[in-house]
């Protein structure tokens, strides 16, 4: 049910098809099953799928952490691919708040692992943290 309202509410993010395993304050793991449409032409899961899941864990391990008044948005995302991605891969963050007193960025990681465990891919998310903006 909450797979389904995350889609509704981020449709690019809903466009792989994430399966919302484990969402906690400062956990979160997210996976997707290779399919026809995540391909690319190595028949492999494409770079793009592998990022917006790696960014959908790390924002959700990030952003249950976070107090009322506070927002997260991303600036920067960066990834490193070991391996083919095949099968179902799963996007794991764990993350660890700074001091928010101060709006700054940050970087959180999320380790992308195969069926077997296996590491495929690992992204750094920076995300800029600060209070909600009133206007």
């Amino acid at each position: 049910m909450f797979t389904q309202l995350v889609k509704w509410m981020v449709p690019y993010t809903g466009s792989v098809n994430p399966r919302v395993e484990v969402l906690e304050p400062g956990h979160a793991r997210i996976s997707i099953r290779q399919r026809r449409r995540l391909e690319q032409h190595l028949g492999s899961i494409h770079a793009v799928a592998l990022i917006n899941v790696a960014e959908f864990a790390s924002g959700g391990a990030m952003m249950t952490m976070l107090p009322p008044g506070y927002r997260g948005i991303v600036t920067k995302l960066s990834i490193e691919y070991f391996k083919k991605a095949r099968g179902t891969v799963t996007a794991e963050s764990r993350v660890t708040l700074p001091d928010l007193t101060v709006e700054a960025e940050y970087d959180f990681t999320s380790d992308i692992t195969d069926e077997s465990g296996a590491l495929v891919a690992r992204a750094t998310v920076r995300w800029r943290l600060g209070p909600t903006q009133t206007s």
